[in-house]
C-alpha cells in the first residue's frame, strides 16, 4: 500500500500556445508499482486550459474543486465541483477553467497511456 498527499508530488508546469496555466502531477503511476492505471491530478489556473486533443484510450475525470467546462461531442459542457466525466477513446476533448478559483480534477488513464 502507498499513501501520500498529492501536494508532496512535484508538479509539472505546462504553459504554451496550446495549453495554459496547468500544474500536473502523476500521483500514482509506474514508479508506485501501479500495473493497471495511472492517477493524475491537474490544477488549472483561472483562464487555464488543456490542449484540444484525442487519444486511443478512455479516461475518467473527477472534478474536485472549481468550475469550468469540457469540450466533447462538438460542444462545450459546463461543470461544477463533484462532476464526473467519461471521455471515450478517440473522442476530441479539452478542459478549461472558466471560474475565478483554481480548478482541480483527477484523471485516471490506463497504465499503457503516457503518464503525462
Amino acid at each position: 500500500m502507498r499513501i501520500k498527499n498529492f501536494t508532496d508530488v512535484t508538479a509539472t508546469k505546462i504553459d504554451n500556445d496550446q495549453a495554459r496555466g496547468i500544474s500536473a502531477r502523476v500521483v500514482i503511476g509506474r514508479e508506485d508499482g501501479a500495473e493497471n492505471f495511472c492517477m493524475r491530478v491537474f490544477q488549472l489556473a483561472p483562464g487555464g486550459c488543456t490542449p484540444k486533443h484525442a487519444h486511443a484510450w478512455e479516461h475518467e475525470i473527477f472534478v474536485h474543486e472549481g468550475d469550468g467546462g469540457i469540450f466533447g461531442n462538438g460542444a462545450w459542457h459546463p461543470f461544477l465541483r463533484g462532476t464526473v466525466v467519461l471521455v471515450e477513446a478517440d473522442e476530441e476533448h479539452q478542459i478549461r477553467n472558466s471560474g475565478t478559483e483554481t480548478l482541480t480534477f483527477v484523471c485516471l488513464v490506463p497504465s499503457t497511456a503516457p503518464e503525462l
